[in-house]
């Protein structure tokens, strides 16, 4: 995980796709990139590792999902109720003691 107050950098597609086109086209490595493009060298080395894992680095990018999948199907209706429940559990334990 990162420290705190660091930022994330978003980089665009097009802009990773040329950075991995140059790496593997033997034009530069790691550190040659990275100070050419002035992005960290894991940054790339991560890009690099995912590709060659065959995981698509650019899904997210694409579509701009970040974190869990949702469901569609939320039932306000059965979450109220189980609210209601447990706030109710909660109360009568706080008047046993």
């Amino acid at each position: 995980m990162a420290r705190k107050g660091v930022k994330h950098n978003k980089y665009e597609i097009e802009f990773i796709k040329a950075v991995l086109e140059e790496y593997y086209s033997g034009q530069g490595g790691f550190t040659f990139l990275s100070k050419k493009y002035n992005i960290p060298i894991k940054t790339i080395k991560g890009w690099v590792y995912r590709t060659n894992k065959g995981i698509d680095i650019y899904i997210n990018k694409q579509n701009n999902v970040r974190g869990r999948p949702k469901n569609d199907e939320i039932d306000y209706k059965e979450r109220y109720e189980i609210l209601k429940k447990y706030l109710a559990f909660i109360k009568a334990r706080r008047e046993k003691k």
